[in-house]
């Protein structure tokens, strides 16, 4: 078949079994070939080929509404839905998205980039359907990893409580972005070995109706036994003491399970959960056999080894760097613990939990619960470090000021992943923690310029005794420049002069450095003379340098990688009004909107965080103070 021609499922309901594992072979092929080139979340598609094609089957898509919890094993969706012919621009700008998109096609309703959403949004689905008197199925396909977030927990209660009719999809692949941790993933793992149990005791009540003379008052009490049996078959059968009929564990790559539970689900009255055991990377090798899920997401790769297509002698990853350092420091602080949210690969710590591992604690998909454990810690005299994305720390805000903050508790923050990231879009920019992190009181919130400056600030937070300290660093690789080997604390508070200026002031910190540091150059070859500073920390400010440069009148131009509003450059402004400076200040950084996906260059060029418009907006703010002189 030829996926480019596809315009909607429909076809999928006309397609015997033989012809579906047809088409499983060449969705597969397409999306190896297809990801070699664009890179993007293969594992997780590759384990989601027959359960997608055996969803269309069953129902109508978009009446039916189907939610992808997290949104990173939709592509198939996409390829049924008539969106193949764009895969090649796949996560590149202005191309394809990685995640459900409402606006790509009227297939996705419902986007998401974060994990355990789709419950909730459900669960309003079906209220909403209710209300309006209509009639349609709601399927949220969620795998086991989110299904540890307290939000699928919440919705779950709920769904159930209500007797909703939504369908729930468990996609069990024993793994999320990494191996599941946890009491609910232990409890899930029982459910798979212990096998079907629905059609068992629906078989035991129909054996006891056929018996003679004694038949009827057997039946009367088959809903007890039925009821019993579970606790025998199936230990721990948690979704049915949530209200949920429960269906399963069924084989996610064989279509005749898969079609049999579905549509037994389907003529099932109530809240329905469908246990789908499948393999994350079926049907390529390399991600088959995959231990680490190394093939969550990729970028280009030799599709013939699944050797991935690398910068040669790149300079090691930002998150590697503050990890490392953080290993150094736990050999001479036994108070130093890590914490994570699942995010043990993608923060670089399989160093530190081989040599500390009970020092390391993976909570699993549970940012609210890593923050406040943080705390907790914190209180008992150690020096918790939470390695977080940025993206993600947006789920425990409440917890940062309420659990943290307020105590004055010293928990270190590693805000990984700060700034723009690019491929993954919008749900992940990592740009709106420095305007809600610089609002909270007692926050320390600091970033460095490149990967020397950034050991130092990690051992900076280690040796800080006086409340919440953040680090922030980007995606992707430092920048090569030799590192010390002596670590060494920075004064709290203090910014760096790294090029002296007598007309203008440029104020900036971290990835934005290097664009401020050339174009202070370029304006000094027009004889335009500008000091360029490493505003390293974003709070508190270097006030006594502030102040000298508000009383010379100097123009100044903030530039930040993060959003403009109420962040770094709202905090100078402020200053100014505060103490009744008149200096002309500028800023850029993020607009208010959110920003796609496409190449970090790429987004910079869109939003304006270039050498040229650094060079414009110089040259606009000294010509104005020259008109005001």
């Amino acid at each position: 078949m030829d996926l480019y021609k596809i315009k909607d499922p429909s076809f999928v309901k006309g397609m015997s079994i033989d012809q579906l594992n047809e088409l499983s072979t060449e969705v597969r092929k397409f999306l190896i070939e297809n990801l070699s080139s664009t890179g993007g979340h293969l594992g997780a598609n590759l384990g989601v080929v027959e359960l997608t094609l055996a969803l269309h089957k069953v129902y109508e898509s978009p009446k039916d509404r189907f939610l992808f919890d997290v949104g990173h094993q939709s592509y198939i969706h996409k390829i049924l839905t008539g969106r193949a012919e764009k895969f090649d621009t796949l996560r590149q700008y202005q191309g394809l998205c990685g995640f459900p998109k409402r606006n790509e096609s009227e297939h996705d309703v419902w986007e998401t980039g974060h994990s355990s959403t789709s419950l909730s949004a459900a669960m309003g689905m079906a209220i909403a359907r209710d209300l309006n008197e209509e009639d349609h199925s709601i399927l949220p396909i969620i795998g086991d990893g989110a299904l540890t977030g307290g939000m699928a927990l919440e919705a779950l209660n709920h769904i159930g409580d209500e007797k909703k009719n939504v369908t729930v999809i468990l996609n069990d692949n024993e793994m999320s972005i990494a191996k599941n941790v946890g009491a609910l993933h232990s409890a899930l793992g029982r459910m798979r070995s212990a096998g079907k149990y629905n059609r068992a005791k629906d078989d035991l009540e129909w054996l006891l109706k056929r018996i003679p003379a004694v038949g009827g008052k057997l039946a009367q009490a088959a809903e007890r036994l039925k009821d019993s049996m579970k606790y025998f078959i199936v230990p721990g059968m948690f979704f049915e003491e949530l209200g949920f009929t429960y269906y399963g564990p069924v084989d996610g790559h064989d279509y005749n399970d898969l079609l049999e539970n579905l549509n037994y689900a389907k003529k099932t009255e109530g809240p329905v959960i469908i246990h789908v055991i499948t393999q994350k990377g079926k049907g390529y090798h390399p991600a088959e056999s995959d231990q680490k899920d190394k093939w969550h997401g990729v970028g280009p790769y030799k599709i013939e080894s699944g050797e991935k297509i690398k910068a040669v002698d790149a300079p090691p990853a930002w998150s590697e760097v503050i990890s490392e350092t953080l290993r150094k420091e736990a050999r001479q602080d036994k108070r130093v613990v890590a914490v994570t949210p699942a995010m043990v690969l993608g923060s670089k710590l399989e160093k530190f939990q081989a040599e500390f591992p009970e020092r390391l604690f993976d909570v699993g998909i549970a940012e609210q619960h890593a923050t406040t454990l943080s705390a907790g810690l914190a209180t008992q005299g150690m020096k918790p470090f939470l390695a977080i994305y940025s993206t993600f720390l947006q789920r425990g805000y409440d917890q940062v000021i309420h659990d943290v903050a307020r105590q004055n508790l010293n928990v270190m923050f590693g805000i990984d992943r700060a700034g723009l990231v690019g491929a993954d879009g919008e749900t992940h920019q990592g740009v709106f923690d420095v305007a809600f992190l610089r609002s909270v009181p007692n926050m320390v919130v600091m970033m460095p310029k490149d990967e020397n400056e950034g050991q130092h600030m990690v051992h900076t937070a280690v040796k800080y005794d006086d409340g919440p300290i953040a680090v922030r660093y980007p995606r992707g690789n430092g920048n090569g420049v030799k590192m010390d080997e002596d670590l060494k604390t920075i004064p709290i508070g203090s910014w760096e002069v790294l090029q002296e200026g007598t007309d203008a002031v440029i104020l900036t910190f971290g990835t934005t450095i290097s664009m401020a540091v050339e174009a202070g150059k370029r304006l000094g070859k027009e004889g335009i003379s500008v000091r360029v500073i490493n505003a390293r920390f974003i709070k508190p400010l270097d006030e006594p340098m502030l102040h000298d440069i508000m009383k010379d009148n100097l123009p100044i131009l903030t530039i930040e990688e993060a959003v403009l509003q109420g962040g770094f450059g709202s905090s100078v402004l402020e200053f100014k009004e505060e103490n009744n400076y008149t200096s002309w200040i500028k800023r850029l950084g993020v607009p208010d909107r959110f920003i796609e996906h496409g190449s970090v260059p790429k987004l910079w060029e869109e939003i304006g965080l270039t050498e040229d418009n650094i060079i414009k907006q110089i040259k606009g703010i000294t010509l104005t103070k020259q008109q005001r002189a």
